[in-house]
C-alpha cells in the first residue's frame, strides 16, 4: 500500500471516523482505523460493535491495499502535522508515515482481521436538511435516560409525517419536544424510529456533515448517509411511552417570561441551592411578578422576583433549577418563554415558539 494524501482532508477524516473507535476493548483492532486505498480513493473505517462508520476522500494512490493502524496514535500525529502532503507507505507490517521533515514508523494489525462493514436493505427512508435537524437534536438528547434497564428512554423518538420533523425525549422526570415544519414531497407515509441520544448528536456534528442527510432504517439498524459518509448505529427497540397523553389540554396559570432576564434570576438564586436543587416559583397573578427562591440549611436563603405577563391564577410551584437550565440553554436565543401550570403538584411545562418549536415538561418537587 502506497499513497499521498493532504494532511487537511486527512485529518478531518480521521476526525470523522475516529467517533466510531472503541475506547476500552480487549480486541486491539476495535481501537484502530482501518485504511483501505485503491483507484484514487481513501475509505476509512471504525466500530466499536454499536457503532460503524465509513469515510471516503480523493487521494493519490500507487499501490492498493489495506490495513489497520492506531486510531488514537495516528489522529495525534496527523494534528501535529504541517498542512502538507502526507505518504504513506505499508501493510500489515508496518507503515510509514513522511510529511515534510517529519518521518514515523507504526505497527499495524492484519485488515482481515477487522470486522466486515455492516451491510443494509433500507426500509424506510427520509432526507432532512442537517442544519435544522441538528438545532432540533441540540434541544432534546441531554434529556434522555443513562439508565440501561429502560434502553428506550436512552432514545429519541424521531417522527417525520405530513411535513413535519418532530423529535421526543424523556427520562421519566422531564420531557423535551421539538418540532418544526420542513418540506419532504419524497417521503410517503410516516417516517418513525427511535435513535440513541448521544448517536443521534454525535452523528450529526462529524465534520463531513452535508446540507441534507439521508436517514434510513433496517430491523436492527439505523443509518445515516451524507456525501462520503455512511454513519450505522443498532436500533434501539421497544415501545417508546405515548408522550402525548402528559400533555394537558388546558392550564391554571401561563406565565410569559424575558428569557434572559429569567435565565440570570435563575442563576443568582440558585447559587445557594447547593445541597437542595430545589428551586420554589411563587407567581402573584395581580401584581404580574414571579418570584424565584432557594433555601439551604447549611447556606442560607435567596429571592430575586421578575417582572411576568400573568393569565389565570396565583401559583407556586418547585422545580429542580438543574432540569429549568436544560430548558433555559436549549430555548437560548428566543426572547420569550411561557411556563403553564395546571396544580402546585402537577407537571410544570415551559414553551417557545419560534422555527423549532420547543416544549419542555417538567415533575415537580415537593416544596
Amino acid at each position: 500500500m502506497k499513497f499521498t494524501v493532504s494532511q487537511s482532508a486527512l485529518s478531518e477524516a480521521l476526525a470523522v471516523v475516529s467517533k466510531g473507535m472503541a475506547s476500552n476493548s480487549t480486541l486491539a483492532v476495535l481501537t484502530g482505523i482501518y485504511i483501505k486505498a485503491s483507484e484514487g480513493t481513501l475509505e476509512f473505517q471504525t466500530t466499536n460493535l454499536t457503532i460503524s462508520i465509513r469515510h471516503k476522500i480523493a487521494a493519490n494512490v500507487e499501490e492498493e491495499g489495506e490495513t489497520v493502524v492506531s486510531g488514537k496514535i495516528l489522529s495525534n500525529i496527523v494534528k501535529t502535522l504541517p498542512d502538507a502532503a502526507v505518504e504513506f507507505e505499508g501493510g500489515d507490517r508496518g507503515v510509514s508515515i513522511l510529511c515534510d521533515k517529519s518521518s514515523f514508523r507504526l505497527n499495524t494489525l492484519d485488515a482481515r482481521d477487522f470486522p466486515e462493514f455492516p451491510q443494509f436493505d433500507l426500509e424506510q427512508t427520509v432526507e432532512l436538511p442537517s442544519a435544522l435537524l441538528s438545532d432540533m437534536v441540540d434541544k432534546v438528547y441531554k434529556v434522555t435516560s443513562k439508565d440501561s434497564s429502560r434502553p428506550v428512554l436512552s432514545g429519541v423518538l424521531l417522527t417525520v409525517a405530513d411535513n413535519t420533523i418532530r423529535l421526543v425525549a424523556t427520562d421519566s422526570f422531564r420531557m423535551a419536544v421539538a418540532d418544526s415544519n420542513v418540506e419532504t414531497s419524497s417521503l410517503e407515509g410516516t417516517f418513525e424510529t427511535i435513535v440513541g441520544g448521544n448517536t443521534f448528536h454525535d452523528a450529526l456534528t462529524l465534520p463531513s456533515m452535508t446540507e441534507n442527510v439521508l436517514i434510513g432504517t433496517t430491523d436492527s439498524q439505523v443509518v445515516f448517509v451524507f456525501g462520503n459518509t455512511t454513519y450505522i448505529s443498532r436500533k434501539i427497540d421497544g415501545q417508546f411511552p405515548n408522550y402525548k397523553q402528559l400533555l394537558p389540554d388546558s392550564c391554571a396559570t401561563t406565565v410569559e417570561i424575558d428569557l434572559p432576564q429569567f435565565a440570570a434570576a435563575l442563576k443568582r438564586v440558585s447559587v445557594i441551592a447547593l445541597s437542595n436543587p430545589s428551586v420554589r416559583f411563587d407567581i402573584d397573578a395581580e401584581g404580574k411578578v414571579m418570584r424565584l427562591s432557594a433555601s439551604s440549611p447549611d447556606q442560607g436563603e435567596s429571592t430575586e422576583s421578575i417582572p411576568v405577563e400573568v393569565t389565570g391564577d396565583s401559583m407556586s410551584i418547585a422545580l429542580n433549577y438543574h432540569y429549568i437550565f436544560d430548558c433555559v440553554n436549549a430555548a437560548s436565543g428566543e426572547g420569550k418563554i411561557s411556563l403553564e401550570l395546571q396544580s402546585t403538584m402537577q407537571p410544570g411545562i415551559f414553551k417557545s415558539y419560534s422555527k423549532v418549536n420547543y416544549l419542555y415538561l417538567l415533575m415537580p418537587v415537593r416544596m
